[in-house]
């Protein structure tokens, strides 16, 4: 934790750094906030004329002249009247003045540089000697945008060399393995112009997501949840109701049908809570798992989309769970145990997790909110997993339990979550008959283990580097001729293996045995079955896999190999 925080003071640092090399090259630049991120900084600038990439170089040469004058930097609080007049040119300072509380704010200077800032800074600028500038991109002042339109640069900084040559390396490794890049060279899924926000899945992508609902089906099967399917455009008195309308209308989309206002989902809830309503239940019934792969709209600022990992529509394992008070938990040690063998059997096997608590602008009152975090703490004990707590950063109608992955490039993403709920069955005024025949209200737990289906896809691939594990793959052997005379064994072992439901395909190029291998390692084949005159005398079969290893087996034996993977 010591060092997480060393580097973000050196990262907010570098952010001034920056500011302070822009405002002696563009000297008409506004500046606007800069803070410290986890992989790096980025600085919000309103320039006279928009930077370009060709820019970046000159003032990351100037942050190292900077760097080299080795000012010191310095903070200390001034009074807000003092604030005004050194900040009177700048809208965007002055208006942060005004909202900052108390009657003094803090500067920090560095030279003949000075910013509005709340302090924790190395000692002086020649500490800041590794960084890197690496894109700009747009923004909007308080990211509202109905907002003044913003330049941002980002950047990274560490402490040593070796520690920003790695980050520079794995940054490679991110463009070379970006799900964009990999699903067009594999023919999974792309975007198109007419559909901004929207994927489009090829056969194989859409393989992808078939076997990622199939697995999802079995998990599900094995504690006896039910799924459904329920509309995707619903009236929106049924949002208001809920809630989302008041909270989420901004990314919501509407229409009208026969004069009367409807609303695209942005989620599944509600759907499910009107097939819980549809007739009456008893106590025996709970609890009842109602799962559902439903499809959600939510509008996203054209800058902020990005692949499948930010997108306007996506898919939802959801999964929304009734119950009585006393069944909770239980249901959420399973859920939790379940998310654990999800994520390993996908190669996730650095999982941390979080306990999200009640945010500024939550549904309820504060005593309903601290029992439902009290359940989720109990759980998480039960489970006997170690957690952190998130303040604040619950969903507006209950707490939340997160789980993050690290992947093999050493990010980290948040995936599966747990949230529990106490208000929508209020809201929606939902029931069940107790023990002694009386009325009570059921609890509501929200899971999703992949959370988003697309997102999940896009992370497996970047995790995998494009190799997607053999069970996953959409085509998971590809059979090679050496020659055209092995033609009719080949198609005889395609047919046998299909049959077992091995997903499988013959090159049926007429490209040497070299360039069949070359072609099925650009296309990330697990397997390549290799045949020639030895394979059809012997009855046999000489198996290829990603990392050059050979055996020879029998058709059987590979039968069973795949027995075993699926």
């Amino acid at each position: 934790m010591e060092s997480e925080k060393d580097l973000k003071i050196l990262r907010h640092s570098a952010a001034h750094l920056l500011a302070h090399a822009v405002i002696e090259l563009f000297p008409k630049t506004k500046l606007t906030i800069g803070p410290a991120t986890e992989e790096g900084f980025f600085y919000d600038f309103l320039p006279e004329k928009n930077f370009k990439e060709e820019d970046l170089p000159k003032i990351e040469a100037k942050m190292h002249e900077i760097s080299q004058r080795n000012l010191k930097i310095e903070h200390k609080e001034i009074s807000k009247d003092e604030a005004r007049k050194i900040f009177k040119d700048n809208p965007f300072k002055m208006e942060l003045i005004h909202e900052i509380p108390g009657e003094t704010v803090g500067l920090s200077t560095q030279g003949n540089f000075y910013d509005l800032c709340r302090g924790g800074h190395v000692k002086y600028t020649n500490d800041i000697k590794y960084f890197k500038l690496f894109s700009i991109s747009g923004a909007y002042w308080k990211a509202n945008k109905e907002g003044t339109p913003l330049q941002r640069i980002n950047g990274t900084a560490f402490y040593s060399e070796k520690e920003l040559i790695d980050y520079e390396k794995r940054k490679e490794d991110l463009l070379r393995y970006d799900h964009r890049k990999v699903g067009k060279e594999l023919d999974l899924f792309s975007f198109h112009d007419e559909g901004p926000g929207f994927p489009f899945f090829h056969p194989k992508g859409k393989v992808v997501l078939n076997l990622l609902i199939e697995y999802m089906r079995k998990l599900q099967q094995e504690l006896r949840y039910k799924e459904i399917s329920t509309p995707i455009i619903l009236s929106d008195e049924l949002w208001r109701q809920s809630g989302h309308y008041k909270h989420y209308k901004e990314n919501m989309y509407f229409t009208k049908i026969d004069n009367k206002k409807y609303a695209i989902r942005p989620m599944n809830c509600p759907g499910s809570i009107l097939i819980y309503k549809n007739k009456p239940k008893s106590y025996k019934e709970l609890p009842l798992r109602l799962s559902e792969f439903g499809l959600v709209h939510r509008h996203e600022l054209s800058g902020v989309l990005h692949g499948l990992l930010r997108v306007r529509s996506f898919t939802i394992d959801d999964a929304h769970i009734y119950c009585t008070i006393n069944q909770v938990e239980n249901e959420i040690f399973n859920i939790i145990k379940y998310i654990n063998i999800a994520l390993n059997r996908f190669g996730f096997d650095k999982i941390s997790i979080k306990l999200s608590t009640r945010p500024q602008k939550a549904m309820g009152s504060i005593k309903i909110w601290n029992q439902a975090i009290d359940l989720l703490k109990k759980s998480l004990d039960k489970s006997n997993i170690k957690y952190d707590i998130a303040e604040g950063e619950g969903a507006f109608y209950g707490p939340k339990i997160e789980f993050k992955v690290q992947d093999s490039m050493g990010r980290v993403w948040q995936l599966s979550t747990i949230q529990i709920d106490f208000f929508l069955p209020k809201n929606f005024e939902l029931s069940y008959i107790n023990s002694k025949g009386e009325k009570e209200t059921p609890i509501i737990i929200h899971q999703a283990i992949y959370g988003s289906l697309e997102r999940f896809f896009a992370i497996l691939l970047e995790h995998h580097k494009g190799n997607l594990p053999i069970f996953i793959a959409p085509v998971q052997v590809k059979i090679l001729t050496i020659t055209d005379d092995q033609k009719e064994y080949a198609i005889k072992t395609f047919n046998e293996l299909k049959s077992n439901q091995i997903r499988i395909e013959i090159d049926e190029t007429s490209d040497p045995i070299s360039g069949k291998i070359k072609n099925a390692l650009n296309e990330k084949i697990p397997l390549m079955i290799i045949i020639g005159k030895k394979e059809v005398e012997n009855n046999n079969l000489t198996i290829r896999y990603l990392d050059g290893k050979q055996e020879t087996l029998t058709i059987e034996n590979v039968i069973k190999k795949f027995q075993n993977i699926n």
